[in-house]
């Protein structure tokens, strides 16, 4: 009966150390997943920010363009509307 309870205290001592051992070891990567977790992030983070730098220089190129045209425009439709004065005046002097 000794016996049967020795190999009970060793065995109940075994499966404790174990689970030390599995504890810590978890521990352990769950501490190093973490690092690579973050660190992925701070690239992540990185190539999100440059990806909008472009995207911001690419949205302020194209609304320069847009401002230039429409600047273009706004000049012709008032060379337009000057004409159109011109026109409409002559015919109330001879009316």
């Amino acid at each position: 009966m000794a016996v049967a309870w020795a190999a009970l205290g060793v065995l109940a001592a075994t499966l404790a150390g174990s689970f030390f051992y599995l504890g810590n070891k978890i521990d352990t990567l769950g501490t190093r997943l973490d690092a690579r977790i973050d660190g992925l992030g701070a690239e992540l983070r990185g190539a999100i920010d440059a990806q909008g730098a472009r995207l911001d220089a690419r949205i302020d190129a194209v609304g320069a363009d847009l401002g230039s045209r429409i600047d273009a425009l706004t000049a012709r439709v008032d060379g337009l509307n000057s004409r159109l004065d011109e026109h409409i005046g002559g015919h109330r002097h001879t009316g």
